[in-house]
């Protein structure tokens, strides 16, 4: 009976997170939350990772039209200068520059900042920052497409991605609100939060890999952490779906709201 209780709280993380990962109130933050109320330690970052994988999955899913046609647009243009394609081409471009603040401080720093900051206080005030960040852009409505994007733009987005390395701070909710604020439809600004995501993320993985395989008690957590990926795979996916109608229609104040909320309670009472 124990054991079944155990792989049910792995698989409500998993869904918890697969629900909060696309959206911007911080699927880390909200995953250490519910540890806390279940009595549940996860140490280090190896269940994030896995579940963050299973995320990843779902953003490739559902954006791969969006994939297939930068990827094959960029080529074309390096073999051939079409200036059809440059839009692509700019635009692959400009995801890497995004990445590179994230990628460096968080090879260089990650460890610290986590190790510093991770605490349950500190999820609930950067709940709070994100609530406020939101609330600031929330009737927000941006002229600038994915042709009309610029270096700037990138940096500024890429090192809003940097800034969610903090514990609690929402990575969709930091590079949206960077992108919107920078003049982006919300259409483009989603487009560029996510796919942002692939690269950091797959780059998480690849560093994981090696530590997850040496785990001591790797055999134990197989069945855990595979049915967490699972749920946090079907969660992310349903999850990406709906927040993408809700960007379509301007809705991020109830976000807001909903991080004022949660990271009082979290403030006051954890």
């Amino acid at each position: 009976m124990e054991d079944i209780l155990n792989l049910l709280k792995y698989i409500f993380l998993g869904i918890f997170q697969g629900i909060t990962e696309p959206i911007p109130v911080s699927s880390s933050g909200h995953v250490m939350i519910l540890q806390e109320l279940m009595g549940m330690r996860l140490e280090g970052l190896t269940f994030e990772i896995v579940v963050n994988a299973a995320s990843l999955i779902a953003i490739l899913i559902i954006y791969r039209e969006s994939i297939s046609r930068l990827f094959f647009g960029a080529l074309r243009f390096i073999a051939k200068k079409d200036q059809d394609d440059k839009a692509d081409f700019m635009f692959v471009i400009y995801l890497i520059i995004g990445t590179i603040p994230a990628g460096i401080i968080g090879v260089v720093y990650g460890d610290a900042i986590s190790g510093a900051l991770e605490n349950i206080k500190v999820i609930g005030f950067t709940l709070i920052a994100t609530g406020i960040a939101l609330w600031l852009i929330r009737n927000l409505r941006g002229r600038k497409n994915d042709a009309e994007l610029s270096t700037l733009d990138a940096i500024i987005v890429g090192f809003a991605q940097a800034v969610a390395l903090i514990p609690g701070v929402s990575r969709s909710g930091a590079t949206i609100v960077a992108a919107m604020a920078r003049g982006m439809k919300q259409e483009t600004a989603l487009r560029f939060s996510f796919l942002l995501f692939i690269p950091v993320s797959v780059g998480s993985i690849l560093l994981a890999i090696k530590d997850i395989l040496g785990m001591d008690n790797l055999n134990e957590i197989i069945l855990p952490y595979s049915l967490a990926f699972i749920a946090s795979l079907i969660a992310s996916y349903f999850s990406l779906k709906w927040f993408m109608g809700i960007m379509a229609k301007g809705n991020l104040i109830y976000f807001s709201i909903y991080c004022f909320i949660v990271g009082t309670l979290v403030v006051l009472f954890l």
